[in-house]
């Protein structure tokens, strides 16, 4: 079984800066893309960033240049900084990572999420 556990987010005000960070734990043998969701109230989940293993990373339009995606392989941990937050930042967090388990398939894995929330 394999887990994404984040953590980071919190209430900020507009202009203001969080880390998130997500953990993946279990039996992995390989991780290929990692990345970050969000949910608004009322909206659909959207991406928001992705790092994949082999490639650029990819970033929504609208938090490019304010928000950076890392990756530290040794830990199967994902970064999210984001930079000059804006209210319209507000949503649920969520992990996402294609993971490879010990038999050898990829599995898309998904994280509980983390609350951002960004006053103006």
């Amino acid at each position: 079984q394999v887990q994404l556990v984040e953590s980071g987010g919190g209430l900020v005000q507009a202009g203001g800066s969080l880390r998130l960070s997500c953990a993946a734990s279990g039996r992995i043998l390989s991780i290929n893309v990692m990345g970050w969701y969000r949910q608004a109230p009322g909206k659909q989940r959207e991406l928001v960033a992705r790092s994949p293993n082999a490639g650029s990373t990819n970033y929504a339009d609208s938090v490019k240049g304010r928000f950076t995606i890392s990756r530290d392989n040794a830990k199967n941990t994902v970064y999210l900084q984001m930079n000059a937050l804006k209210p319209e930042d507000t949503a649920v967090y969520y992990c996402n990572a294609e993971v490879m388990g010990t038999d050898y398939r990829y599995r898309e894995v998904w994280g509980q999420g983390t609350l951002v929330t960004v006053s103006s």
